[in-house]
């Protein structure tokens, strides 16, 4: 008999639909059937009207051969995160302030584009769940990059802070409406596990790493020893 030739394509940690479509685009040896579908009928054939597709596949690498369509392809990873975060779910840390597990997929998602670092994952999300617990906004800048969509130019400024959209948590409290990107495993599990911490602040260092900070006067100190040694 004869081999059938293998080919693979990748959806990357913290990729937006946006990107995972263009990737199925990209991969030879895949028919083209979603070419042309708006994401809302994506989900209809998927059986998932109610569902916006951010979020909602998961990024890995799948193999396929020869002439497979790529909607089988896409149906493939939207069970696999179904699957994931099921299961993830029902293992989750008690008194989590998640209404559902969507919430905690959107918390996921935030967390993926946060951090590229797996060891500061569940210290981010337990920023992010302080935060939710008090009723304080969570000011996330990859919610207002992901609300800005095609006008953000890579420079993120105070006017787009101020700017409100559905995404941005520096004007609307609590989580946005639907995730911001393709969650990975480490990203799921740190918002169903976030680390036991007081903290309600974090700033970059520069260096791939986060300071945290419990109070605002601790924050300022370090956003002055980090960020204006960087500029």
């Amino acid at each position: 008999k004869g081999d059938v030739t293998q080919s693979e394509v990748k959806f990357i940690e913290g990729w937006t639909f946006r990107q995972m479509r263009q990737a199925l685009d990209r991969a030879p040896g895949l028919q083209h059937d979603t070419q042309g579908l708006t994401p809302d009928e994506i989900m209809a054939r998927l059986g998932f009207t109610d569902q916006h597709p951010e979020g909602r596949f998961f990024p890995d690498t799948y193999f396929f051969s020869s002439g497979m369509s790529d909607f089988a392809l896409l149906a493939r990873a939207h069970k696999l995160m179904q699957t994931q975060l099921e299961s993830a779910w029902r293992e989750r840390a008690p008194n989590l302030p998640y209404a559902t597990q969507d919430e905690a997929l959107i918390m996921a998602s935030i967390v993926e584009k946060e951090t590229g670092q797996a060891a500061e994952r569940p210290m981010i999300a337990g920023v992010f769940i302080n935060r939710l617990r008090i009723g304080m906004l969570l000011q996330t800048d990859p919610t207002v990059i992901y609300g800005l969509g095609e006008t953000f130019d890579g420079n993120l400024r105070r006017r787009d802070l101020l700017a409100d959209t559905p995404y941005n948590t520096y004007t609307r409290a609590g989580l946005p409406p639907t995730p911001i990107a393709m969650p990975g495993l480490g990203a799921l599990q740190a918002a169903l596990h976030p680390a036991d911490t007081q903290a309600l602040y974090f700033v970059a260092r520069g260096n791939g790493l986060h300071q945290f900070s419990t109070t605002l006067a601790q924050h300022n100190q370090a956003v002055n020893r980090y960020q204006r040694r960087q500029q």
